[in-house]
Parts: C-alpha cells; structure tokens; sequence
C-alpha cells in the first residue's frame, strides 16, 4: 500500500504533517476528515506535488461546481438560514429551485448526507460538491460556534467582490481586446489581400514597385508560408514556458518580478492585498485562529512570492512576533495594507482593519483597471493606426507610380 504524505488543519486550527498509508489520496482524505482535520494537500511520498496529488480550489472548481453556482448555494443558504429555516429545508428549497440539472444534482448529494447525520461542512467537502477549503474552514468555524446562518452571509458577501473585482477587469479589457483585434485584422486585410492586387500591374508593366509596397508585400508572403510553423513554434514556446514555471526556483522569482513590474505591479498588489484581506478578516473573524487562516489562505494564493510570505508570516506568529511586520518586509502588498494589519494587531482588531484593508484596496484595484484601461486605449490606437496608416500610404504610393508610368 502506498504512502502518502499530507498537510491538515486540525480541529485546534494548527498546521500539522504527516505519512499516511492508505490506497489512494482519496482514502486519505476521508480519513483526515473524519477525524476532525481539514485536508490540505496530499501527494505520494517521494514523488513531487503534481496536478492529481494537489488539492487546489481550482482543481475543486473544475471537479464540482462552477463559481457561480458555489455563489449561488452560499447565498440562497445565508437568506434562509437566516430568516430561521433548517439546514435540511435550506438545501431542499436549493434542490427545488436549482437553475441546472448539474447543481440540482450536486444539492441534492449534498443533501442526502446531511440528512445522514455528515455535518454541512463535510457534505459540502465531498464529492460531488468539492467546495474551496477557504469556504470549508469557514462553515465549519460557523458550525461550531453556532453562527452558520451568519457565517454564510459574510462568505456570501466575500464571493460577491471578488467576483465583482474580477468582473471590473474583465469588462474593462473588452473594449482594447475588441480593438487590438480589429485593428490586426485590418492589417493583415490590407497586406495579404489588397496590396498583391497591384503586382500584376506592376508586373505588366516591367515597372519596379516602390520600396516600402514591396517591402510590405514581401512580409505578408512570408507570413502566409510560414504561418503553420508560427503556430507550431508559438505552441512550443508556450509549453516550454508552462514546464518552467512549474518549478519553484524559476516561478518564485518570475512572480517577485510581476509584483514590482512598473505598469501591471500595481495592480497585482491592490488586488493580491485586497484577497488576502478579506480572507484573513472573513476567517478571523468567524473564529478561525490566526495561524490557521493563513495556513487556508496559502493554498488559495497562486502567486508564490505571496505564498513564501504567508509562510513566514506563519513563523512569525507561531512565535508571537505577529504577521504585518513580516508581510511589510516581503514587499507583496502596499504599505497601506500592511500599516492597517499592524494597528489592527496592535489593537486587537485584526479582523475589523484587515477588512477595512480589503475595501481600500478594492476600490484601488478598480481605480488602477480604469487608468490602465484609459492610458491603453489612445496607445492601441496610435500604434494601430500608425501601422494602417504606412500600409494606406504605400498603397497610395503604389498608385501614383503607376500614374506615372501611364502619363
């Protein structure tokens, strides 16, 4: 039988580590959550943390259910637990009124071992729910301190501005995407099809083409060839870049390098301080402890050079120094965040500052996207028309040679 090597959360919020026998990482993770821990990751001792050994929210994400569906049942939960309604009602009115055949089904699992005496933390950690760890430690937190209907708002609300931050961006990429499109378009239209129209002529005629024509015709041909071997070598490249940042000594520094790039670091900063501080507040204050929560968050963040400061921000406060001094020295998260972080320990509010952090940042996350936004849209459309703008005159230079071979 092989072993497996795992990281928990036990029932007191501590870290713990450990070898375990057992058939699969499945079986592991059923027996770390009956005993009262909350699995973390798991993979086969000896062998490196791979995509089937690592348990990621993505990877929860893609098994079980969408974002929004997992917004969905966190939020229909919240209203009806706290207008006073049971769990077992909760997830029957969830089951009834679900909009997919999918969550339907999924709601319906989950309801079935809830009814069988699983507490609505571990029904929702299964299969085929497969719900993030961050939303299992909070729920189960609530359980225990009888405060679900609660807890479940507060995590309802976290979901809803991450995902409206996310929704910010994206909708502010659309308009530049949409135009950076167009205008390649435009381009390859102009030197793939209506600049060959004129070398018949010129041919006919004996007559040289101008040199920028030719010169821009020459780069469509090569383009039109060679486009099958671009493609092929972009794939190539891409796939060589993925195998690289898998590991650790090469994404650590290209990840320290994007937070304190000169244009996108900004904003990575805003949005990673802004995520990590409504985590740590969320689960502080619905009484996770300190040590713990971070130890949740670490296997939620993507960017590394975050990861390696939660770590020692771990240390730091397993030895009683507190995390905002350590998390200021690592430099992944503006001053502002970490400041409030530190009065918020000094004071004993972390959980109040650390959301009031998340707000701040929010809001200085969107204000970034729409300057960036706004700086971007003049810049692609002078480099694009710029470009149109050289094809048109070698096509109107193109012309009046031809005029003047006539006359």
């Amino acid at each position: 039988m092989p072993n497996f090597r795992f990281t928990a959360i036990d029932a007191g919020g501590q870290l713990r580590s450990g070898v375990m026998d057992a058939p699969d990482a499945a079986s592991v993770i059923d027996r770390l959550q009956r005993d009262g821990s909350i699995p973390v990751r798991t993979k086969l001792a000896g062998r490196g943390g791979g995509a089937a050994g690592t348990l990621s929210a993505d990877l929860f994400r893609r098994r079980g259910l969408s974002r929004d569906d997992i917004a969905l049942v966190l939020r229909e939960l919240a209203t009806m637990l706290t207008a006073g309604q049971d769990v077992d009602r909760a997830l029957r009115f969830i089951v009834e009124t679900a909009p997919s055949k999918r969550l339907q089904g999924v709601m319906e699992a989950v309801r079935n071992k809830v009814r069988g005496g699983s507490p609505l933390h571990q029904a929702l950690a299964e299969p085929p729910a497969n719900f993030p760890r961050l939303h299992i430690g909070l729920i189960r937190a609530g359980e225990a301190g009888g405060t679900l209907g609660d807890t479940l708002v507060r995590l309802a609300d976290m979901m809803d501005r991450e995902r409206g931050l996310v929704r910010t961006v994206r909708s502010a990429l659309i308009y530049p995407a949409i135009l950076t499109i167009a205008a390649i378009v435009s381009v390859f239209l102009l030197i793939g099809y209506v600049l060959p129209q004129f070398e018949p002529l010129f041919r006919e005629t004996g007559a040289q083409m101008p040199t920028l024509p030719r010169m821009l015709m020459g780069f469509g041909d090569f383009i039109s060839g060679a486009w099958p071997y671009m493609v092929i070598a972009i794939l190539l490249l891409v796939l060589l870049v993925q195998r690289l940042l898998r590991d650790r000594r090469v994404r650590l520094p290209v990840d320290r390098m994007l937070l304190h790039s000169p244009i996108a670091g900004a904003l990575l900063r805003d949005s990673g301080a802004a995520r990590f501080c409504r985590m740590l507040g969320t689960l502080v204050a619905n009484g996770v402890p300190l040590i713990g929560a971070l130890g949740i968050i670490q296997q939620t963040i993507g960017n590394l050079a975050v990861i390696d400061a939660i770590e020692a921000a771990i240390a730091s406060a397993k030895s009683g120094a507190g995390l905002a001094r350590t998390l200021e020295a690592k430099r992944v998260f503006p001053n502002r965040a970490t400041h409030l972080l530190r009065l918020g320990e000094e004071n004993a509010q972390l959980a109040q500052m650390a959301l009031k952090a998340a707000d701040i940042h929010e809001e200085r996350s969107r204000q970034t996207v729409q300057r960036l936004v706004a700086l971007l849209v003049p810049v692609i459309t002078i480099l694009m028309g710029g470009l149109v703008a050289t094809i048109v005159g070698s096509l109107i230079l193109a012309m009046l040679s031809l005029n003047d071979l006539a006359g």
